[in-house]
Formats: C-alpha cells, sequence, structure tokens
C-alpha cells in the first residue's frame, strides 16, 4: 500500500483549524488527501492553517469559515468543495460544541445550538455529500463521538446527548451504505490535550491554587488507566487507517481509542 494512498481524494474536516480537527486533517494530509478546513476562527488564521497543511504535506488545503449551525452556511461550503476539487470523499465531522452545566440551568438556546453544531450538522452534511460518493462507489464518513457516547456524565447533557446519538447515526448511515464502497464509522477518543481541555486544567489548577501538573495527574488518572493523555496524532492515525485499503470491510463500528478508560 503506497503511503501516499489518499492522493486525489478530499476531506472535508468541520471544526478543524485548532485542535483535535487539526490534527485530523494534518493526519490526512500525510497521507496524500487534499483538505477543506472549517472553522469559526478568523480568515487569516484559517487561511494560515490550510497554508501550512498544504506546504507541509504537498497537498491542496482551503479554509471554509461556515458556521454548521447553519444549514445554509453548510450547503454553500459544501458546494464550494465541490467546485474546487470535484467533490468530498472523506468526511470528518468533528465540530463541537458543549456546556458545562446542571441540566435545570442550561439555556434552551444553548441546548438547541449544541444539537444543531453536534448533530444536526453531522446529519446534514452526510446527505449531502453521499450522493457524490455513491456515484463514484468510494466514500468515509467519520463521526467524532466520545468515551461519553457510551456513559453518562454530570453537568454535560448536551454533549453526553449528541455523543451518544452521533453512534446511531453512524450506524444507520453504514447499513444503508453497505454496498455502495461507502462506509461509516464512529471514533471514540477519551481525553485528548486539545485547547479546550488545557483551559479548563488550567482553571481548575488556579482554583484550587495548585500545579497545572498535579491537575493533570489527577484528571488523567481518574478517567486512563494508561495514565497519560489520548495523543491527538493516535486518533488521526485511525482516522488515516479507516480511509485506507485496509478499511474498506469495516464500517458501523465505534472505535475507543481511550487509553482504556470505557473498559476500566
Amino acid at each position: 500500500m503506497s503511503n501516499r494512498y489518499l492522493n486525489g481524494r478530499t476531506a472535508l474536516v468541520t471544526g478543524s483549524v485548532g485542535g483535535l480537527g487539526n490534527a485530523i486533517a494534518e493526519g490526512l494530509a500525510a497521507v496524500g488527501a487534499n483538505i477543506v478546513l472549517n472553522g469559526l476562527e478568523p480568515a487569516e488564521e484559517g487561511a494560515g492553517a490550510a497554508s501550512k497543511i498544504a506546504s507541509e504535506y504537498d497537498v491542496d488545503a482551503i479554509f471554509d469559515p461556515s458556521d454548521v449551525s447553519d444549514l445554509h452556511q453548510i450547503k454553500r461550503m459544501i458546494g464550494n468543495a465541490n467546485a474546487r476539487f470535484g467533490g468530498i470523499d472523506i468526511l470528518v465531522n468533528n465540530a463541537v460544541v458543549r456546556n458545562f452545566s446542571a441540566i435545570e440551568d442550561l439555556h434552551p438556546e444553548a441546548w438547541d445550538r449544541s444539537i444543531a453544531v453536534n448533530l444536526s450538522a453531522a446529519f446534514h452534511a452526510v446527505r449531502l455529500v453521499l450522493p457524490g460518493m455513491k456515484a463514484r462507489n468510494w466514500g468515509r464518513i467519520i463521526n467524532m463521538s466520545s468515551v461519553f457516547g457510551w456513559r453518562g456524565a454530570s453537568e454535560r447533557i448536551d454533549y453526553v446527548t449528541t455523543k451518544t446519538a452521533l453512534i446511531g447515526l453512524t450506524r444507520g448511515i453504514a447499513v444503508e451504505t453497505a454496498a455502495s464502497g461507502v462506509t461509516a464509522n464512529a471514533l471514540s477518543p477519551g481525553s485528548v490535550p486539545t485547547p479546550a481541555i488545557m483551559a479548563k486544567l488550567e482553571s481548575m489548577a488556579e482554583a484550587e491554587g495548585t500545579m497545572l501538573a498535579d491537575v493533570e495527574k489527577k484528571y488523567i488518572s481518574e478517567r486512563h488507566p494508561t495514565g497519560r493523555f489520548v495523543a491527538m496524532q493516535s486518533v488521526a492515525a485511525m482516522a488515516a487507517f479507516l480511509c485506507s485499503p485496509a478499511g474498506d470491510d469495516i464500517t458501523g463500528t465505534v472505535l475507543p481509542i481511550d487509553g482504556g478508560w470505557t473498559v476500566s
């Protein structure tokens, strides 16, 4: 298998200017895929991230600032990608918002936005890219769930709900596309050192008046038997694997990348 096995393919990764989405985009670019980055960051920052991927991996990469909570913007983003690249072969639904709040304190508007970004955007993106994938007899849909797609947690009702629902969406897509050359799978990461997680830990350390390293150690030890964060590159490598020939017969599954969290 060539180490550039995605040459000529195009991947759209939502929520991908930074953090885990960016790592996944880089992982796909490293094996030859052209990349559509997406996010709400300023245009200069997004364009810079795309330029970095293009130059480092010798692929074509663009930034699209569409807000995936808005169906019209999703349609425009996919239309622009189709015009630029001739179609989207790989869709990674990664964009996410989360709120840390008790159920009775979560504002309805925050709930609605979480549903729109974390779940409805994935549905709309899939239904819009699927006809092209089927026409080309090849496609990869990867929905980013979470360890919280398997279990409950307090004060994150929107996140638990949407990450669980993405698993159901994945299974439904997989059954419908099983004979089409399109696969659909979900990845279920544990804690990865994204900017959002690190900012949360820094706030905890400040509130507790303790060292950040001590907060990190406690946070991880309560979750991962491995005693370390899940590397973003490990998640990216799994996404790339699913897009390789070795992933042709893997569909409808949820793959944990969680340092043993779900089995501990």
